[in-house]
């Protein structure tokens, strides 16, 4: 008998429009989340996920760089942001960063703290720096929230600062920066940070610009389900939006679980049970985006692997070294080998596919990876 048959009554209507390719609502969203059959949903998750890539699960050789922990924020959400003075403040040098990217990656992933007394001119330095250095790498750099600080300060445009990274040799944005799309969490959290147009547009003119992207949500503090739909149906709108326009667009979707370290923040924290079901949502109703990447450094060695049953289809990679999660009490380690990447994805009975940062697959014979800057 067909699995399908020992679905959740409620869920049947939306299986039949997902074996139609019929696009998902809200009201569809929100009977996911309200049923109990966690099987169910991510039963049918799967099915997307495999009609697309099969037992195929991505991971790429990475690097994560976070130049600084000085901001001139104070998001009271975060544990790794500090002032400058204060005894855990830390500024990485461009040689320190070249040296910490050593080895044999295919992607560098830079985010972290704004220092007021940085110009354009520090952003622009490390991309070419670090081009320079790794002509082959593709470099994934500086959140919406960066390149709009680099933008205030420079009194530039947007698009300005962008066209100038990618000049230096950007190939990426990452997601970082977009929280939850909420006035409301944003006033209570993040009040000085830029909200939900600001991000979009952000990525709306990168992708104008051919510069690929990525998007995330940051779940499990005070946001409201509703709050998380939102999100991701103005995920959803810009995406479809830029593909419309011929564009390049998000390549990946990564729900982040929250770590909230010494916060004091009060918050319900997401269960297993959470983390795949919004997996399994993100998979069904982002139907426009090609990956949903269940991010081992939030979730955890074991939930990342299971997410692979629940409709994600890339665990990210071996990270080295990141802070800013860790800084806030995440319980993954902090540097992860090939080997176990591999291991944890062939548990869930998935095949290992290394990717570069453009999610171009790379074979474990290659050399270096060889990406273009996008013209």
């Amino acid at each position: 008998m067909e699995f399908e048959s020992f679905l959740d009554d409620r869920l049947i209507p939306i299986w039949k429009k997902v074996q139609t390719k019929a696009r998902l609502d809200l009201d569809d969203v929100r009977t996911l989340y309200s049923s109990s059959d966690l099987i169910g949903v991510g039963w049918m998750a799967k099915q997307v996920k495999e009609a697309r890539y099969g037992k195929k699960a991505f991971y790429v050789l990475n690097q994560k760089l976070e130049p600084t922990n000085v901001c001139v924020l104070s998001c009271k959400f975060c544990d790794f942001a500090t002032k400058r003075g204060q005894p855990n403040a830390y500024e990485m040098t461009i040689a320190e960063m070249v040296a910490k990217c050593s080895g044999e990656i295919s992607e560098i992933h830079i985010s972290g703290g704004m220092p007021p007394e940085w110009k354009l001119e520090n952003y622009l330095g490390i991309v070419s720096a670090l081009r320079e250095a790794y002509p082959k790498v593709g470099i994934k750099a500086f959140t919406a929230v960066e390149v709009e600080w680099a933008a205030r300060i420079s009194k530039q445009s947007i698009e300005s600062v962008l066209r100038q990274l990618k000049e230096a040799g950007l190939t990426a944005l990452p997601g970082g920066g977009a929280e939850v799309f909420s006035e409301r969490v944003r006033q209570e959290l993040f009040p000085f940070k830029i909200g939900a147009q600001e991000w979009l547009e952000v990525h709306r003119t990168a992708h104008k610009l051919g510069i690929p992207s990525n998007a995330t949500l940051l779940y499990g503090h005070i946001e409201t389900p509703e709050e998380r739909w939102k999100h991701l149906e103005m995920i959803r709108d810009l995406q479809e939006e830029s593909l419309r326009g011929g564009k390049v667009s998000f390549m990946s979707f990564i729900p982040l679980a929250f770590q909230p370290g010494t916060t004091g923040l009060a918050y319900q924290p997401p269960t297993v049970q959470d983390d795949l079901k919004l997996l399994a949502i993100s998979r069904l109703y982002l139907d426009n985006i090609p990956h949903i990447k269940a991010y081992w450094i939030t979730l955890g060695e074991e939930t990342a692997s299971t997410g692979l049953h629940w409709g994600a289809d890339d665990i990210d990679g071996t990270i080295g070294g990141e802070r800013i999660m860790h800084d806030a009490g995440a319980k993954s380690p902090t540097q992860m080998a090939r080997e176990r990447l591999e291991e944890l994805i062939r548990e869930a009975g998935s095949v290992p596919v290394e990717r570069d940062g453009l999610y171009n697959t790379l074979t474990h014979a290659r050399k270096q990876a060889e990406l273009e800057v996008p013209a």
